[in-house]
């Protein structure tokens, strides 16, 4: 269970900060919810406790783990069918993302930069690439706290040292 103040990342959307523990009642059934601030994307959300585990709401990386992906970033193999397959590469990385398991955005990341070096992306990759790429960024943010910008292009190195 999160505690207010906790800094938590959630799939699809990226980092948030529990603000509130709360109980509700929605259709005669009180259940307790966690209040999400989304700041990078201007929202707040409610999301029931016992849901969060299978939403893949996870606390955010520590620094030391952080520096490992970011050293190790380019390691592992892209399963070559990506680049032939759409729909296969599309739902890959939609599964992929839901886990809200950063190796997983990690190698979304990856393995779409190699295939935009042999290909063009279509607009679902690219839109992929672009989701992955700003709940990595909004984790980086928080993880060292640094501005938007400094995430950007500290990302952009790092895919630039291939």
């Amino acid at each position: 269970m999160f505690q207010i103040g906790d800094k938590v990342l959630y799939p699809m959307q990226g980092v948030g900060v529990i603000e509130n523990i709360e109980e509700k009642e929605v259709l005669g059934i009180k259940k307790l919810y966690y209040t999400l601030n989304m700041p990078q994307n201007n929202l707040q959300i409610m999301i029931p406790i016992e849901k969060a585990e299978a939403l893949g709401i996870r606390q955010i990386i520590k620094p030391d783990i952080l520096e490992t992906i970011l050293t190790d970033f380019h390691h592992g193999n892209t399963d070559p069918i990506i680049y032939e397959d759409r729909r296969y590469c599309r739902n890959v990385n939609k599964n992929k993302m839901k886990t809200g398991d950063i190796y997983k955005e990690i190698e979304i990341i990856r393995d779409l930069m190699r295939k935009s070096q042999k290909n063009k992306l279509g607009l679902e990759d690219t839109n992929m690439l672009k989701s992955a790429r700003r709940m990595f960024i909004s984790e980086i943010m928080q993880v060292k706290g640094i501005a938007q910008d400094q995430a950007d292009h500290l990302l952009d190195e790092v895919l630039l040292a291939q």
